[in-house]
């Protein structure tokens, strides 16, 4: 590709923009990440869980899920000294509840609770699972964690010491993909390691705090109550988020934890992944649909490729290798808090990472259908209406 000295045309000019907006968000999401290491630095320091109140872990589970024995086994080794785990399934023949049992026998001095309730309260399955459970909780700190989740022995005391301050409403945590070997399910690693944990950060580095992840959600039971309960949340899809915006509406404020803990990315087939990936962002596109809408300068890779076709200039190429750097820095400095066993580690994926997101990006702008466990749900129909 010959590449001219100057910029001359609409497309040249259209495609200068294109890079300085690629370039722009990789620099400042590199930005950002070194800062959230220094703020998390900072903030880190040895917590006194003597010091912390009872906390019922609420754990919904649904099917026998890779890794689940392993998942669940993370959460009766908390370094806390008074917690109770409440596991919740629907099915009587339900394969996690195996797994939970084996736990029970394993950690009998642990208060552990197995709630089998087919009862459902709206088209919201996992909060019905929620609401089934939460009967049982019979403390007033409250911990919802997903079934995928892995954590650290200091987990708990770290996310509930927030809770201390009257102020806060939820405390959450970022998370980070644990794959295995199939393509599929590092691309989905790479979903969350490279995209969607960088976004977040910088949002958070520019004050936002409009978020709240299903990998963790620590709360007082009165702050549930004053936003109405899981029962406000029961036709909703994104419950995890809604349920920090409503605290939010309150006036409390949300904490991003210093932890970041683990999630499974078990898909094996690229067409799993694919409708996974869709359903997540058709659910950010009803969450914030302005600034999805111009979310795609984060697929770095081929946006500046773009920017390049559209301007062979000297100008766009020097720009464009500006962002590309920004975006490799920022992949090789994050490796140790991801699960990646190197810092080159998939490297070689990431332009088919940006180029997969960025299909998905348009396959969310046309529809709003989204199949979640046997459901069809569509994402604008599922936004709550203000608290009571």
């Amino acid at each position: 590709m010959p590449f001219h000295a100057s910029v001359t045309t609409p497309l040249s000019w259209l495609g200068i923009a294109l890079a300085l907006s690629a370039t722009a968000y990789a620099c400042l999401s590199l930005w950002a990440w070194f800062r959230c290491e220094r703020v998390r630095k900072h903030r880190r320091a040895n917590v006194n869980d003597q010091a912390s109140r009872p906390v019922s872990v609420l754990k919904p589970l649904h099917g026998a899920e890779p890794r689940l024995y392993e998942n669940l086994r993370g959460f009766c080794e908390q370094h806390y000294a008074h917690y109770e785990l409440l596991f919740g399934v629907r099915d009587p023949e339900d394969p996690a509840i195996a797994v939970v049992q084996r736990l029970q026998r394993e950690f009998p001095q642990l208060p552990m609770a197995l709630v089998i309730d087919p009862m459902v309260h709206g088209a919201n399955l996992k909060v019905s699972n929620l609401m089934n459970v939460l009967a049982q909780a019979r403390h007033d700190w409250l911990v919802l964690a997903d079934s995928d989740i892995s954590v650290t022995p200091d987990y708990l005391s770290r996310v509930t010491a927030p809770l201390n301050d009257p102020r806060v409403g939820i405390v959450t945590c970022l998370y980070h993909g644990v794959s295995h070997a199939a393509l599929s399910s590092r691309l989905g690693q790479l979903f969350i390691d490279d995209w969607f944990a960088p976004s977040v950060r910088l949002a958070h580095a520019f004050g936002s705090t409009r978020f709240a992840f299903g990998s963790t959600i620590a709360l007082r039971r009165d702050a549930l109550e004053a936003i109405g309960g899981f029962d406000a949340l029961k036709d909703t899809l994104a419950d995890d988020f809604w349920l920090g915006e409503r605290t939010r509406q309150l006036g409390l404020h949300t904490v991003l934890s210093d932890l970041v803990v683990g999630t499974d990315v078990s898909e094996t087939r690229l067409a799993s992944l694919w409708h996974h990936e869709l359903r997540w962002l058709r659910t950010i596109r009803a969450i914030s649909p302005l600034g999805f809408i111009f979310s795609f300068i984060c697929f770095t890779w081929p946006v500046l490729l773009l920017a390049l076709l559209l301007s062979p200039s000297v100008p766009c190429l020097v720009i464009a290798l500006v962002g590309g750097t920004a975006r490799t820095v920022r992949y090789l400095a994050s490796w140790r808090s991801t699960a990646r066993p190197s810092r080159w580690h998939d490297f070689w994926l990431t332009p088919f990472r940006d180029a997969l997101l960025l299909v998905e990006w348009a396959g969310a702008l046309i529809h709003w259908r989204v199949d979640w466990r046997g459901q069809v749900l569509h994402a604008r129909d599922h936004a709550p209406s203000r608290y009571p």
